[in-house]
């Protein structure tokens, strides 16, 4: 029996990155002798072990053979005879195909190491095309991995783009390209997931609504990148950096301008309503995909306000007041904080507008704590009861609100 460290671990030593899962492939050996040592079966589809001290993942080495469509149609073969090269070849890119024995000596049949050094995102085989969860997880790689300089490889995107002619992409479930996808807008650079998925043709099958967005064209004075598409992933790489690895911000910032993509042609490149109108696409998307509802519900706030939240200093305390009720910020300020994240992503994620401040936010947060200090206590003392105590109490908020306003104008 011999065991290798393998997949990310191995890859991110070699990037210098934080190490986070220890997974490991075991060679020769039965899953019953693993058991004899105490380690715990866990795997359905195939032998995944548990470690007994560390909980640390132990698959038996397997191969791999397609029997149907889609990422379930695969039949798995493990026992001892399976070579670690054999189980290597079935992994998706070179940089994840590669081994590391106990005495530190690395396995590397495929060349993951030369690709590390060459920033190439490349298939390990023709079989990547059998799988199409594939597709997603090298968009999604491309987000983590853009800052160092990654690329997908000219033979890989090849690939891919024939996967979604052959209608693979086809066979993906909502709930897989969710969970691919929600990875990705956690990642340091989340239009790469974008700009991959759209050369690939895989945007327009999978996330049509964004798709639309690409050659709508914005007016230069106030969006110099021009392209609503070109602005969206602007977006996103902004929502990375001012939340990083938040993937409830990223979604709002990916959804946040779908209405543009429903802008009338004799309209154009104005958008007039389009806070509005993106609402529908965003529900069909959240619906297609199964989106969480804490997401769903807090992009559509942001498509809905966020025009209303530039212009904060603007709005009269009363619409302010109806904007954090309608957030439920008086009892939940984080969900504020995540709203307000996501608006500034839009304004700062135009092109030479990345380091704009965005005083708005900070306005908001300050009538948010003014509207949220005023108690019904002092209100029950004077005497009053039922509604008349709700009313009272708003109307003692946008006073304090409006004194607020006042002062920051």
């Amino acid at each position: 029996m011999r065991i290798y460290l393998v997949g990310g671990a191995v890859r991110d030593k070699r990037l210098g990155r934080p190490v986070i899962d220890h997974d490991h492939v075991v060679v020769g050996a039965h899953p019953d002798e693993l058991q004899a040592q105490g380690y715990r079966p866990v795997g359905k589809d195939f032998p995944v072990f548990l470690h007994p001290q560390t909980s640390e993942e132990y698959a038996l080495a397997r191969t791999e053979r397609k029997t149907g469509p889609g990422y379930h149609g695969f039949a798995f073969h493990a026992d001892p005879s399976v070579t670690l090269e054999e189980d290597l070849a079935r992994r998706d890119l070179t940089i994840n195909a590669m081994a590391e024995a106990e005495d530190g000596t690395l396995v590397d049949p495929f060349h993951g190491l030369e690709d590390i050094e060459q920033r190439l995102l490349r298939h390990v085989s023709p079989a990547f095309v059998e799988d199409p969860v594939r597709l997603l997880r090298v968009a999604r790689f491309a987000a983590r991995f853009a800052p160092l300089g990654f690329t997908v490889a000219p033979e890989t995107m090849a690939l891919m783009q024939q996967m979604v002619r052959d209608g693979e992409v086809d066979h993906l479930v909502p709930e897989r390209v969710w969970q691919e996808t929600r990875k990705a807008l956690g990642e340091a650079q989340p239009s790469a997931f974008l700009r991959v998925l759209r050369e690939s043709g895989a945007l327009a099958v999978l996330f049509p609504e964004v798709d639309a967005l690409y050659g709508v064209p914005q007016r230069a004075e106030f969006h110099p990148e021009v392209d609503t598409g070109v602005h969206v992933e602007m977006v996103l790489d902004m929502a990375a950096r001012i939340a990083p690895g938040n993937d409830v911000v990223g979604f709002c910032a990916l959804t946040h301008d779908l209405g543009k993509a429903l802008t009338p042609d004799d309209v154009l490149p104005r958008h007039i309503g389009h806070e509005h109108a993106g609402v529908a696409p965003l529900q069909r998307l959240v619906a297609r995909l199964k989106v969480p509802t804490e997401h769903a519900t807090l992009a559509e706030h942001v498509c809905r306000e966020h025009l209303n939240v530039h212009r904060a200093f603007e709005l009269k305390a009363a619409t302010v007041l109806r904007l954090l009720t309608s957030l439920d910020a008086l009892r939940r300020p984080e969900r504020l904080g995540l709203f307000l994240a996501a608006c500034e992503a839009d304004k700062r994620g135009r092109l030479g507008h990345q380091n704009d401040a965005y005083p708005q936010a900070g306005y908001l947060q300050q009538a948010r704590d003014v509207a949220a200090a005023i108690r019904a206590e002092p209100f029950v003392a004077q005497g009053l009861a039922g509604p008349a105590i709700g009313e009272a109490m708003n109307a003692a908020r946008i006073k304090a609100m409006e004194t607020l306003r006042q002062s920051a104008r």
